[in-house]
């Protein structure tokens, strides 16, 4: 009997490795080969920085939002400054959770640049793939869209770029209308992806009264999730003494369900009832904040009741980057 022969590729152009656009890792690779990105040629895009860095947002302003826009909100905004201050023709910087069709930057016809932010990136270094898409950005031409590719793995990063002394503040939008200004003339690509992105986007909103803490709402029952910048071992400490002690709520009907990491750093995650909205967070979690600032304090050894109320918090944490 002869030999299957595998089936051939010619059907799709082959491209040279030095040919091969970035793309989102679960797309198939441009090369033509059929099999996904990140198990072909993205293996080799991962290569240029290879050590994973696993808080890319340490010491910028308002790390602890950046993280929750990376990972948590679905349409925000936020203006960023850079050092030296804004290029000639370039009126304004943002940050924007995504752009539509997936841009990793656009530059505006007003020459204005907007930077995703919740991309698959090429490497291991979030910061450096970041700092590269918006070097492109600024020097293109207005009206152009930016494609992601291969970081060098000696490039600046967000740090090198940014103001450290400026202030972090996101804006939470209701959907993605800040993609198009001018929404009458809007290519027909970009209002389809506007609408179906506002279709999946989960009502979400930032508490005022403290950092980095985010209600959202979904069918069964709203959640807070709230990014906190303190050490790992620390905080769980304090959130077992708090959790033992009956003050680990913020109030009836509500409940700490665990944790979960992103880029470094803990994110504290409470059930909420359906009929409890952001704003009835806000003095709920002022006073779980004072009552944290208080437990961080404490050095002294965790009682048994903690160390079991510990435990259970560390079995319910997850790992998202």
């Amino acid at each position: 009997m002869a030999k299957k022969r595998p089936q051939s590729k010619a059907g799709k152009p082959q491209l040279k490795d030095g040919e091969i656009p970035v793309v989102g890792a679960r797309e198939p690779c441009p090369c033509g080969s059929g099999r996904r990105y990140k198990a072909c040629h993205g293996r080799a895009a991962a290569q240029a920085v290879t050590e994973l860095v696993h808080r890319p947002f340490e010491g910028l302003p308002g790390e602890c939002d950046w993280v929750a826009l990376r990972e948590l909100v679905p349409a925000a905004t936020a203006e960023l400054a850079l050092k030296g201050g804004l290029p000639d023709g370039v009126p304004s910087v943002t940050l924007a959770t995504v752009l539509p069709m997936a841009w990793p930057a656009l530059r505006r016809d007003d020459g204005s640049v907007l930077l995703a932010l919740q991309n698959d990136t090429p490497s291991g270094d979030l910061s450096r793939d970041l700092a590269d898409t918006l070097q492109q950005a600024l020097e293109a031409a207005p009206g152009s869209p930016v494609t992601a590719r291969r970081v060098p793995a000696d490039g600046p990063r967000l740090q090198d770029l940014l103001d450290p002394g400026a202030v972090f503040e996101p804006v939470v939008h209701p959907g993605f209308e800040f993609w198009v200004p001018d929404s009458e003339n809007a290519a027909p690509e970009v209002t389809a992806s506007l609408e179906r992105a506002n279709e999946a986007a989960i009502p979400t909103t930032r508490l005022t009264g403290v950092d980095a803490a985010y209600w959202c709402e979904t069918p069964e029952k709203n959640h807070l999730r709230w990014v906190m910048p303190h050490p790992e071992e620390r905080l769980l400490d304090a959130l077992a003494r708090l959790h033992a002690a009956g003050a680990s709520s913020l109030g009836e009907g509500t409940r700490l369900v665990g944790s979960f990491r992103a880029h470094g750093l803990m994110v504290p995650v409470w059930d909420l009832p359906s009929g409890m909205g952001a704003q009835d967070c806000e003095k709920p979690a002022a006073r779980f904040a004072e009552q944290l600032a208080e437990a961080l304090a404490s050095d002294a050894p965790l009682t048994g009741e903690e160390r079991r109320a510990r435990g259970g918090l560390t079995n319910r944490q997850v790992t998202l980057s």
